[in-house]
């Protein structure tokens, strides 16, 4: 058997060598900014609790310094409590998303492609937008039954007009040559659709869906203190109420991770979506 024709491997211990400094240049290069920002945040951090610490009006809440806050953290996840309010949050989170997706996406298309309609619902919709999601709160307790089927309603409210934007941007950069010449090869509008529309908007779609997640999980936390007993943001009013403030802040640093995860899942859609290939 060829080896070098099955597998791409260096022939030669040397060319092992430099292919192993290769990678760990790469990943050097790939890790130093990071690295440097958290270590920069962690020092700000770190200079914050000691500020308040020192500081005799503010050194009963000494426990959001990093070592307090890092010792809850692995307590609350060695002991699994983390766990349950993470999943009540996702599904809250996930379910909203999913609505606002399933509303935002057609009736992005639909804006961005017929003038009439996107001029007609341009002041509404703007209006509508501009209104805090939170704000919605007393008529989501009246329309339903439970605590979470609201708290759902307020997320989907929220991501619903980035997806809906970002879609109806997305119809409107499609080169209108694309759509001719799909007419002239006899697509009908199913076709057009499914193999000109969509292809062409996935960028944007799931960079709206990216802001969506960011705003349904700054609504999450607000939310979730009203009304129901789990969740991360029942979490954090719970150690609040309970003056236990190095848990507070641990669960805040759970939503900070959760959040980048989310996020960083939402930019690589987005790459995977374009058309042009990854420097």
């Amino acid at each position: 058997m060829n080896r070098d024709a099955t597998f791409d491997l260096p022939a030669t211990p040397g060319e092992w060598g430099w292919a192993s400094l290769r990678t760990a240049n790469h990943l050097r290069r790939a890790l130093q900014y990071p690295v440097l920002g958290i270590a920069g945040l962690l020092a700000l951090w770190w200079w914050g609790g000691w500020l308040i610490a020192n500081n005799p009006d503010t050194m009963a809440f000494a426990s959001f310094a990093p070592g307090p806050t890092l010792t809850a953290f692995w307590d609350i996840v060695s002991s699994g409590q983390v766990w349950s309010p993470i999943e009540s949050s996702l599904h809250r989170v996930g379910f909203g998303l999913l609505y606002a997706i399933l509303i935002g996406v057609p009736l992005g298309v639909m804006i961005g492609y017929f003038n009439v309609l996107r001029e007609t619902t341009h002041v509404p919709f703007q209006f509508l937008r501009m209104i805090s999601p939170l704000a919605w709160m007393p008529i989501a307790v009246l329309a339903f039954a439970t605590w979470d089927a609201a708290i759902i309603f307020l997320i989907a409210i929220a991501a619903v007009w980035p997806i809906t934007y970002a879609t109806a941007h997305g119809v409107q950069r499609i080169d209108p040559m694309w759509l001719k010449v799909g007419s002239n090869l006899g697509a009908n509008p199913y076709h057009t659709l499914r193999y000109i529309v969509m292809p062409a908007i996935a960028q944007d779609v799931f960079a709206g869906i990216r802001l969506a997640v960011g705003v349904a999980w700054i609504v999450l936390v607000p939310a979730e203190y009203l009304g129901v007993t789990s969740g991360l943001g029942y979490a954090i009013n719970d150690a609040r109420d309970t003056l236990e403030y190095d848990k507070l802040a641990a669960f805040v640093l759970v939503i900070g991770l959760i959040g980048y995860m989310l996020d960083a899942i939402c930019v690589r859609l987005i790459r995977r979506s374009s058309y042009h290939a990854e420097s």
